[in-house]
């Protein structure tokens, strides 16, 4: 009750402030009265708050209200309250109807501007306005006013006179400071609920710095150091997936990365050390094990001897009842004990056993079975790996996925690093691909040419082989013949020495055109004739140009180069002669 009277007292003190601003006319003022007549101090929609709820069955008491220019006169109160739209959301706009034909600006300022700061007012000519506010409470008290009369003056003239409307309007600007207000609170809840999470999260651990000469002197102490050896190995671990090894640093490197396999050692010696005081713990179970449970037995067997005719005859029924029920729950405890004793018993025996035929195992068994079975299985750890990298890379994507779609992006420079070696790599990996696929078509167009080559090889072989028959058979069939007309300038050549020399000229142009086509863009004359030389010692460069220059069909002589590259080359266009017929 204390504190409803003291708010219903802060309400009376507001109130009358807010109503000490209002004029009253002076015909309607009583000069014996301090204080202005005709106003209801609890009056509701006058005040800070909303107005309280009142019973339905109360009617609304309503007063007349004097201003300088005009008059308010209260409606009925046997009447309903007008019906009002639904209020929307961030509501400061109130739409007034029913206002009189003279009724001005200022005069809707003087009425409305009691009630709270104006924003804005947009009269209309069809006696009606929309009045903007600048905070949404305001908007409850000019809602009061609804169902007043107004009377402009003393006058009684219809233009003079009107009965107020007072309801919500629908305003854009309203409904958008609402929507700033709403994504304010909801930042802000935003940013509350962020800083509860960072509070109760984890430190993130500290960077890790990057490689330099004093950085790998001080991690290569606390590599030996046995302490700091975890966080030591963490670093040398991020400095080689960073790609900081390099020629200049890699001694530093091997020497760190040796030390860390010497730590082996040391795990070694304390997972022996372990092992032992494990075992001593182990010993030390079983010890108390079973003197708990010989003290079992001996309570066991007290309750046994009680149970027996010449003692159970003494106790009472309630005294035998107990007994019994105490006698059942120790036989349970002891049997449990006893079955955990066992199950440790049998455990260091199936180990014992593991290690006799780990002993008896004979290592000489390396037949090719024992191989099989040894690659089955490393093949099958190796899928098994694979299948677990991959794995890996998926999650590692959606996970990266939807970071990307869930928060801003937030890249360190070690991811950034990360994120470039990822770039190389899948350029590198990608300009190989490029490179293969280019060196299986050029591996295909060489066969491809290859089998061309010795098909014409076997077809120029069965041309000189044909031409030879034909000579044989023009050896044995020409007679020979001797010319007596001789010049004086040219030497006689018998018959033989020009079928031998046709014969010659014949095998060399065979070798001649296989070489040529095996080099399609075409040879030199030295390189063609270094090529016979090989073959026949005699042979110049000046006789195999003769030979070239007397079958222009089968031998063309082209230049490539320019400038000091000029050079002549010739190329093989015999069967170009036989695609053109």
């Amino acid at each position: 009750m204390p504190v409803e009277m003291l708010f219903l007292y802060a309400c009376y003190s507001i109130l009358m402030y807010v109503c000490s601003g209002v004029c009253v006319s002076p015909s309607d003022f009583d000069s014996g009265l301090g204080m202005m007549t005709g106003m209801n101090p609890m009056m509701p929609g006058l005040g800070y708050v909303p107005p309280p709820p009142l019973p339905h069955d109360l009617p609304i008491v309503k007063e007349i209200i004097h201003y300088q220019s005009c008059t308010l006169f209260p409606p009925n109160p046997n009447l309903p309250f007008p019906a009002m739209r639904e209020r929307p959301p961030g509501c400061k706009t109130v739409f007034v109807g029913g206002l009189p034909e003279n009724a001005t600006e200022a005069l809707i300022v003087e009425v409305f501007g009691q009630l709270g700061e104006i924003i804005a007012i947009r009269k209309s000519k069809k006696n009606f306005c929309h009045i903007r506010f600048a905070e949404e409470f305001t908007v409850d008290r000019a809602l009061f006013l609804s169902g007043y009369r107004m009377r402009l003056g003393s006058s009684t003239d219809k233009k003079d006179t009107g009965r107020l409307h007072v309801d919500f309007a629908q305003a854009r600007d309203d409904l958008y400071e609402w929507e700033c207000r709403q994504r304010l609170y909801a930042r802000e809840e935003r940013h509350r609920r962020r800083m509860e999470e960072d509070r109760f999260r984890p430190p993130s651990p500290p960077p890790i710095v990057h490689y330099s000469d004093h950085e790998c002197s001080q991690l290569g102490d606390k590599i030996k150091d046995e302490a700091a050896f975890a966080e030591a190995v963490h670093v040398l671990l991020t400095w080689v997936e960073r790609g900081e090894v390099n020629r200049r640093n890699a001694n530093n490197f091997y020497s760190m990365i040796q030390s860390s396999n010497s730590h082996i050692r040391q795990l070694m010696s304390q997972k022996a050390i372990h092992e032992k005081e494990l075992e001593v713990a182990k010993d030390k179970f079983k010890t108390a094990l079973s003197g708990i449970l010989a003290q079992f037995e001996q309570i066991v067997s007290v309750f046994h001897a009680a149970s027996k005719q010449k003692a159970w005859d003494h106790f009472s029924k309630a005294q035998r009842k107990n007994l019994d029920m105490w006698r059942k729950q120790a036989e349970e405890i002891r049997n449990m004990q006893n079955e955990e004793l066992m199950g440790i018993r049998r455990e260091e025996e199936m180990e014992m056993s593991d290690d006799d035929m780990e002993d008896t195992h004979d290592p000489d068994d390396s037949g090719p079975v024992a191989q099989v079975e040894a690659l089955k299985e490393e093949n099958d750890s190796l899928r098994c790996q694979l299948d677990a990298y991959r794995n890996e890379v998926e999650l590692l994507k959606q996970e990266q996925g939807k970071n990307q779609e869930h928060t801003p992006p937030r890249h360190s420079e070690e991811d950034t690093i990360r994120q470039q070696q990822l770039t190389f790599l899948q350029q590198a990996l990608q300009g190989m691909q490029k490179q293969l696929l280019k060196m299986c078509e050029e591996m295909k167009q060489r066969e491809a040419e290859l089998e061309k080559s010795v098909e014409d090889k076997q077809q120029l072989e069965s041309q000189v082989q044909s031409l030879k028959e034909g000579l044989e058979s023009l050896k044995k069939t020409r007679t020979p013949q001797v010319s007596n007309t001789h010049t004086p300038h040219m030497p006689f050549i018998g018959p033989n020495t020009l079928i031998v020399q046709a014969l010659k000229n014949t095998l060399q142009l065979g070798i001649i055109s296989t070489f040529l086509h095996v080099h399609p863009f075409g040879a030199s004359i030295e390189y063609i004739c270094s090529y016979l030389q090989q073959l026949d010692t005699k042979i110049n460069t000046g006789q195999v140009g003769a030979l070239l220059d007397r079958l222009p069909c089968t031998f063309r002589q082209e230049l490539t180069g320019v400038g000091a590259s000029l050079e002549k080359r010739w190329k093989f266009c015999g069967f170009e002669g036989i695609k053109t017929t």
